[in-house]
């Protein structure tokens, strides 16, 4: 009889979540996080509200093609700008993370920013850490169907309202709101608020921390900008080991009072090192500072240090000193001159665009007079919030002129395709192509002049 094949082991790749409650902790940092989440959410929440020349300011019109910023009209053929603004954001995140880790996780990202506020809404109906997890092994009566309810439903009306405010940076949401209001909204606008509001509700009700854990690729490639000199949440071994509560030399200063877990959102002991779920929120730090406090024991036994500062017992004035290195220089270095170009071309932008487009049905044809014709379909952009009335010229040929009106006027904000033709003697051209420039300015403001290449064809 053959032996029993031994069974195959199991890899598992992914855990089972556990439920985590942190506990709520106060302190300086945990008030930074709560003025950020005030801040960015200000923001957020605000900012399609507040109008400019009459329109609203942020918005994004992508039926007209048309991206509105604080005054700044935006075409498609001005990506180039917003090109430049997403690596010079990319270029702050690498310094700011090569400088103190994970702080964008920690205070502003929205993963973070909304937990903290579904937190908040769960604290407040459920009560705090222990009353949370006695609900959760309790079985399903009155009140904890109560306590439940409201609080999905909260989630849900913070999550749908913003869902609302985001489709408001691509719809006008005056409209949009009035829309809402009569039941009118379109397919696309009902689709996006339901969509983004059921993943508001969802990453930050449910998920949480396994977005940070397995659906963010920063956690991942984020050891590509951290080096021994870059903060981080860090316990200091060397002073908290052996862990114990006894009150002797034998005993280090961590009394494994376990409150750095308990307040994590991610679940972490960040005794064990640092660990690439960390999202630096340092909540472990106010924690730890509280419990020092009462134990009588200097604070920074968690604290934001570095690598070589807890090896070598650097002081706050020497890890400073190590900040300004290559690494950082360099990050620093590209994110200002970048910076400084993206601000440059946008304040030597001319807000007035032109393309023309010559008629290709009709290489030339003669008309009266002798004279040698050319059609054109020129494409006007005005760019800027004033309205204008231009003057179209012509030049590179002598005797070029403009057959119809040569005068147009354009609101502000706005485009329009005017047809143009062309006239030039036939004895001014050669047979063939013939350069052309088409000059278009504004009446009222000469400087705000655009020029422009054509061809002009005289036929054989």
């Amino acid at each position: 009889m053959n032996a029993r094949a031994p069974k195959e082991a199991v890899i598992k790749m992914y855990a089972k979540r556990e439920d985590i409650h942190p506990r709520e902790v106060k302190g300086p940092f945990a008030t930074l996080r709560r003025a950020c989440v005030w801040l960015t959410q200000a923001l957020f929440y605000g900012l399609p509200w507040l109008s400019m020349h009459g329109r609203q300011a942020v918005l994004f019109d992508l039926g007209a093609r048309k991206f509105h910023l604080f005054g700044l009209v935006l075409w498609p053929q001005d990506f180039i700008y917003l090109a430049g603004l997403l690596i010079i954001c990319a270029y702050g995140l690498f310094l700011v993370t090569a400088v103190a880790g994970r702080v964008w996780c920690g205070y502003a990202c929205p993963q973070t920013v909304y937990t903290e506020i579904f937190l908040w809404i769960e604290r407040r109906i459920e009560g705090d850490r222990s009353a949370r997890i006695r609900l959760d092994r309790q079985p399903w009566t009155v009140e904890k169907l109560g306590k439940r309810g409201a609080k999905h439903l909260a989630w849900g009306t913070v999550a749908l309202w913003t869902g609302f405010t985001f489709v408001g940076y691509f719809t006008p949401i005056r409209a949009l709101g009035d829309a809402v209001a009569h039941l009118g909204l379109g397919p696309w606008e009902a689709f996006w608020i339901l969509f983004y509001g059921f993943a508001t509700y969802g990453n930050a009700g449910w998920m949480r921390e396994q977005v940070c854990k397995y659906m963010c690729p920063y956690a991942r490639f984020q050891s590509a900008m951290f080096d021994r000199d870059t903060l981080i949440v860090s316990y200091d071994a060397a002073r908290g080991e052996p862990r114990g509560m006894a009150r002797n030399s034998a005993k280090g200063d961590c009394i494994d009072c376990s409150l750095c877990v308990q307040v994590c959102p991610v679940g972490i002991d960040i005794r064990d090192g640092l660990q690439y779920e960390c999202i630096g929120c340092a909540a472990c730090i106010d924690a730890c500072s509280g419990v020092m406090d009462k134990v009588g024991r200097p604070r920074g036994l968690i604290r934001y240090s570095t690598e070589n500062a807890l090896a070598g017992g650097w002081n706050a004035k020497q890890i400073r000193a190590r900040l300004l290195r290559p690494r950082t220089l360099g990050y620093g270095v590209v994110f200002v001159l970048m910076a400084a170009g993206l601000g440059s071309a946008l304040a030597l932008r001319t807000p007035l665009k032109l393309d023309v487009i010559r008629d290709r049905g009709s290489m030339g044809r003669e008309v009266e007079d002798g004279k040698i014709e050319n059609v054109y379909r020129l494409q006007l952009m005005n760019t800027g919030e004033r309205p204008h009335r231009f003057h179209i010229g012509v030049s590179g040929i002598p005797s070029a002129a403009i057959a119809d009106e040569d005068l147009v006027e354009l609101d502000g904000a706005s485009a329009r395709a005017v047809p143009v033709r062309v006239r030039v003697d036939h004895v001014a051209a050669r047979t063939g192509s013939n350069a052309l420039t088409f000059t278009v300015t504004a009446q009222d403001d000469p400087a705000l002049r655009v020029t422009e290449k054509a061809v002009f064809i005289v036929p054989r």
